[in-house]
């Protein structure tokens, strides 16, 4: 898809194929619309983060909190999103050995309760061994550098699917 297609759609159509750039947050893509036309990827990209930082603390856990679990419960479920889905399988989480799930769990849930939302990693940049590793490290971060570091994952998650939709090499990015 070219820049020109994605100037030109209505806004139910960009919402509909936006929407989920950031993960269940159709209302990013929505405000995102309004600030046609792009000039290029780096563009419309730029108007997502913009719009995350222009956010509120409360808006910007808010954003956070809609990401699963990495190798969570929803995966378990069978219902995370196409992307999130996509994201799992690139880095080996859905092939998860009991003992590994387990760990993934019980670092998961002590990272939410110490800062209120899920640990987020653009998780196709990684590999299921890293993931435990990283969610450790990150573990006993101060909260508000955790934050800082976390909208830069969905971030980095977001120019990887903009990639993706915009048919852009992401290896590039």
């Amino acid at each position: 898809m070219d820049m020109k297609k994605v100037n030109s759609m209505d806004f139910r159509e960009f919402v509909d194929v936006f929407g989920n750039v950031i993960e269940r947050c159709p209302l990013i893509a929505a405000a995102v619309w309004s600030r046609r036309p792009f000039s290029d990827l780096e563009d419309l990209e730029q108007h997502f983060s913009a719009f995350m930082d222009a956010l509120p603390l409360e808006g910007q856990e808010g954003i956070l909190r809609c990401y699963p679990d990495l190798a969570g419960g929803e995966l378990q479920r069978g219902t995370l999103t196409a992307e999130s889905q996509r994201e799992h399988s690139a880095a080996g989480l859905t092939s998860l050995g009991v003992e590994e799930r387990l760990r993934l769990a019980e670092l998961n849930a002590r990272y939410r309760a110490r800062f209120g939302f899920p640990f987020v990693l653009a998780a196709r940049l990684s590999h299921r061994e890293a993931v435990a590793r990283e969610l450790a490290r990150r573990l006993h971060r101060p909260p508000a550098q955790e934050l800082r570091t976390a909208l830069g994952e969905v971030k980095k998650i977001g120019r990887l699917r903009l990639a993706d939709l915009l048919g852009a090499d992401s290896a590039r990015m």
